[in-house]
């Protein structure tokens, strides 16, 4: 499983900005079979494709098969351009040979999914927050990090979650942002924060 177009951008050696992150894949869920909303699947995901793989180094890769790597691209391009207000993030799950789509629930996106997946396996879940809405927040945190860095408060990470929770804040002071971001922000924001060490920059390594 790998998630797709991850990002990373290191700004002053300190902070680092991701776009949506790796989630874990989870078993089957009732709900996917509920309709548009609770989620559900295409008409792929009816027949079972056995995984494809790749030696790299010796070692044994699970990769992503062409069709569907164009199916991803097309939704997540046609989502983030087309469906920003519903559209949230995506996975691949490689082992099982189909992609994950998080969606604020809407027909008019749910059947460009359909149009888009042709045969491939897309599993469509719900989302609380789409990509539109997690960028404006991921902008305006981003724009008051030396606000944050005069109270003296260390952000280390700032990333929109692919399965549209929210945006996701690393810090190493969590209990001072857990107070002060909602006073700032609204208790609604929606922010995810965990705790995250500063990115160390790799070191070249002495002959």
């Amino acid at each position: 499983m790998h998630c797709d177009r991850l990002v990373r951008l290191l700004l002053a050696g300190a902070l680092l900005m991701t776009a949506p992150g790796c989630g874990e894949i989870d078993g089957g869920d009732p709900r996917e079979q509920s309709g548009p909303t609770g989620g559900w699947r295409t008409a792929g995901c009816q027949f079972s494709r056995p995984a494809q793989f790749s030696t790299v180094g010796g070692r044994s890769m699970p990769v992503t098969p062409q069709r569907l790597a164009a199916a991803i691209e097309r939704i997540d391009r046609g989502g983030r351009e087309r469906f920003a207000d519903s559209f949230a993030g995506l996975e691949v799950d490689q082992l099982r040979v189909r992609a994950i789509v998080y969606r604020v629930p809407s027909e008019v996106f749910d059947d460009f999914i359909r149009e888009s997946a042709e045969d491939t396996c897309v599993v469509v879940r719900d989302a609380a927050h789409a990509v539109a809405e997690l960028t404006h927040w991921h902008d305006r945190v981003v724009a008051e990090l030396p606000y944050w860095d005069s109270r003296g408060i260390r952000i280390v990470t700032v990333g929109s979650r692919h399965d549209g929770m929210g945006v996701e804040i690393g810090t190493r002071d969590i209990d001072r942002i857990r107070r002060e971001f909602p006073a700032r922000y609204g208790a609604d924001a929606p922010l995810v924060f965990v705790e995250e060490n500063p990115v160390r920059p790799l070191t070249p390594r002495i002959r």
